[in-house]
């Protein structure tokens, strides 16, 4: 963060400074355990906590200043909303840093992958900043924006929406440079009602955007191209079609993972991702389109796609468990990113030669579309040729899949009794596992192993 004094950050929010005045130097934090030397803590009260309790474990841990609604012993600064607070400080720091490239990215599916990607390029080029995880709201994004100071090149944000609006509110803050929309798809749709929504959540990242700056848009669904009409300066799309400015083209599967030929203006470079799923190729299309448009050669954006790894935890994260390959995808799930892994799992057990096993649990945030979706899983991974499916507490998957399909179905209503079936599985197998977060499918995951290296440490197999 750009260093500024505590009466100088009360002006810019609004509020009253209570103590004596100092510089802060770091970026605000809401956990008093993360404070770092300089930082602000922001006191937010919660439905269960109050960080106004934390205050003083905060300043142990090396926070200067506090955003508070009442005032504390500490030195605080006093105003009516923490977020609100927060989000004029962003501004301020945004505008106070003209130099700064801000890339914003929205998307029902691959913003945290397309940015892992997005950053390990731009890293190569000068200094940058992005979140950790998907730290993606009105609380994420302005945290992560204020991390930047005056040697930040690229700034990367991820913005979601609980409500449409939303992404419009994060973009009047960052006045993105170029902003970036992967595509509209089912995950949230419980939320907004429709897809139709959806996408009016996600086209504000482009009605958003000054004259000036860049549309970034997917070609994978019908909603995002059409929003190019929402901008008024230049607009470039990615894809697998040869309409798109930049495209992947002669895409092969080795190993899982994607290898192909990158297109641009520039010309035409070779790729092979070391992550995994046919899915990654648009999300690194994503990254190449907005690196190109940063004026970063083709050469490096090929070079540097093909030596990145993902930074976020169980995200299609690949395990070789002495004999079993475990694909651990279990951050999240929509019906697009779930249709994505249970094809590559397919991938996977047939370069192995042994049996598929995709374990999975509810998807949450559909509506009433709930039970189709679910369904259509369900009887695609029959198609595919799946060879178990395990459907922990999520009977809906089975609902559609006929008694003359080859897939063995395995309706269990816990974690403990799905992982049981490890005892079945045999070396050269291949695991997905794979649910919504609140599912917490990283523990069945981490059973998976733990029961596989037990047996085979036992010598069962």
């Amino acid at each position: 963060m750009i260093e500024l004094k505590a009466s100088e950050i009360a002006k810019i929010v609004g509020g009253d400074l209570i103590g004596s005045d100092i510089t802060v130097t770091a970026a605000p934090i809401f956990n008093s355990n993360q404070a770092t030397k300089g930082s602000i803590f922001l006191a937010l009260v919660g439905e269960k906590t109050d960080g106004h309790n934390f205050v003083s474990d905060a300043f142990a841990h090396g926070c200067v200043l506090a955003f508070v609604t009442r005032e504390v012993p500490e030195r605080c600064i006093v105003v009516k909303d923490v977020l609100a607070a927060l989000n004029s400080l962003a501004s301020y720091v945004r505008q106070a840093l003209p130099e700064l490239k801000v890339i914003a990215l929205t998307g029902s599916q691959g913003k945290t992958t397309s940015k892992d990607l997005l950053r390990h390029i731009l890293e190569t080029v000068a200094p940058t900043v992005a979140p950790a995880g998907n730290f993606n709201n009105e609380l994420g994004a302005p945290i992560t924006l204020l991390q930047c100071d005056e040697k930040t090149r690229f700034c990367i944000l991820e913005m979601g929406a609980r409500h449409v609006g939303d992404i419009a509110k994060l973009c009047q803050m960052a006045t993105p440079d170029i902003g970036v929309v992967l595509r509209v798809g089912t995950a949230h749709v419980g939320e907004f009602g429709s897809e139709e929504l959806v996408a009016k959540a996600k086209s504000e990242m482009i009605s958003s955007l000054s004259g000036s700056a860049i549309a970034v848009l997917g070609q994978y669904d019908q909603y995002t191209p059409a929003m190019a009409s929402l901008h008024s300066g230049a607009t470039v799309t990615f894809g697998e079609t040869t309409s798109a400015d930049v495209r992947a083209t002669d895409i092969e599967i080795r190993e899982g993972r994607p290898h192909f030929d990158l297109v641009t203006p520039a010309g035409r470079a070779s790729v092979g991702l070391r992550i995994v799923g046919i899915h990654q190729v648009s999300n690194a299309l994503a990254a190449a389109a907005i690196a190109t448009n940063l004026k970063i050669s083709i050469d490096l954006i090929a070079g540097a796609l093909s030596t990145a790894e993902l930074h976020s935890k169980w995200r299609m994260d690949i395990a070789e468990l002495n004999g079993l390959v475990l694909i651990n995808d279990s951050y999240n799930a929509s019906p697009e990113s779930t249709e994505a892994a249970l094809r590559t799992l397919v991938l996977f057990a047939q370069e192995r030669g042994g049996q598929s096993w995709a374990f999975l649990g509810k998807m949450h945030e559909l509506g009433a579309s709930s039970l189709q979706h679910h369904s259509r899983l369900g009887t695609l991974a029959s198609e595919l040729g799946i060879d178990h499916l395990v459907c922990v507490g999520s009977p809906e998957y089975a609902a559609q899949i006929t008694g003359s399909s080859a897939m063995t179905v395995h309706l269990l209503d816990s974690k403990e009794l799905a992982t049981e079936l490890v005892s079945q599985m045999s070396q050269g197998d291949v695991v997905l596992v794979k649910a919504s977060r609140a599912e917490k499918f990283e523990d069945v995951a981490e059973s998976i192993t733990e029961k596989w290296n037990s047996r085979e440490v036992g010598g069962e197999n």
